[in-house]
């Protein structure tokens, strides 16, 4: 994969990879407020009407995510255990920023050219 297509790669997965985990937060909030409130109250309804709608998002986002991932440690032969972290952390709140920083730093030591066409005006 060339250097510029490894680019866009990169930030497509960075992008996704904030995307899903603010996602994930605000589903975990959701299912808190559906499942730990009185049935029938507004905000019951609101956790219940927030969960069907932001699980539904971040399923179909997790699934672009996942490629995006697996694109990513094919063309830099991660390690199985870093990619397999990788890709679970999708469903863990927080950890897919922690995760983004972990592989963007892996990405960009393994293609220094990543690292300077970073740097460069887009």
């Amino acid at each position: 994969m060339n250097t510029l297509k490894m680019k866009n790669t990169l930030k497509a997965y960075r992008a996704l990879a904030w995307t899903v985990g603010t996602l994930i937060i605000i589903l975990y909030a959701a299912v808190a407020l559906k499942y730990l409130t009185t049935d029938g109250t507004d905000i019951q309804k609101l956790g219940s009407d927030v969960t069907a709608v932001v699980g539904f998002a971040h399923g179909w986002l997790y699934m672009v995510y996942l490629v995006l991932v697996a694109v990513l440690a094919r063309n830099t032969r991660w390690s199985i255990p870093f990619t397999i972290v990788t890709l679970l952390v999708g469903l863990i709140p927080f950890a897919t920023f922690w995760a983004e920083r972990r592989a963007t730093k892996l990405v960009r030591a393994k293609l220094p050219e990543i690292a300077e066409a970073a740097k460069q005006p887009s």
